[in-house]
């Protein structure tokens, strides 16, 4: 008494379900604004979770609140979404972004400022540059740094000024093969 058959591929809705849903909706709505501040968003979220309940109602506690159990599927829906929009990259449309959020540096200016750099390192003393990495890359302190090296801190302080000193020139010299003069060779 409590199914009816809806179409001849055997669905059939349980009026009890029905009777305990509908009443529902307005204020999965009203929760759903809340939660997602977009109209469409939060309609969609309210279709999901009646789409959940609906096919998952077998699993449902008899002697539980089907309202809480409604607005729980629709919260977790809600906390899923959020989180997924929030590791997403913001959709703006194409007419309405701005120009200067296109502008970036040149990926290849990033990876010759960096081979200059692994190379200006690689002119370094030892000594300067083992400071240099322990205190900047490593995040050392001074004290930390000359107990590892074994040298007061007054040296690793030098050290340190030296090698700052001497891999900014090195960064802001011309390329070696712009500073050489250029090699000619006469050919007969």
């Amino acid at each position: 008494m409590g199914e009816a058959r809806l179409s001849s591929k055997g669905d059939t809705v349980n009026y009890e379900m029905v009777r305990l849903i509908e009443p529902q909706i307005p204020a999965l709505r009203r929760y759903a604004r809340a939660l997602m501040r977009e109209r469409a968003a939060a309609d969609d979220l309210v279709q999901d979770c009646l789409e959940r309940a609906i096919s998952r109602w077998h699993q449902r506690r008899q002697g539980d609140d089907s309202r809480a159990w409604m607005f729980t599927i629709l919260h977790n829906l809600a906390m899923t979404r959020l989180r997924r929009a929030s590791q997403r990259p913001i959709h703006i449309a194409l007419d309405d972004a701005d120009a200067a959020n296109f502008a970036s540096a040149a990926r290849q200016e990033d990876g010759l400022r960096h081979r200059d750099l692994v190379n200006a390192l690689a002119q370094l003393p030892d000594e300067q540059r083992t400071v240099l990495l322990l205190v900047t890359v490593e995040e050392l302190s001074y004290a930390d740094a000359a107990q590892v090296l074994g040298v007061p801190i007054g040296t690793v302080m030098s050290r340190l000024s030296r090698a700052r000193e001497r891999l900014a020139k090195l960064m802001a010299a011309e390329p070696r093969t712009a500073r050489q003069s250029p090699h000619l060779r006469s050919v007969k």
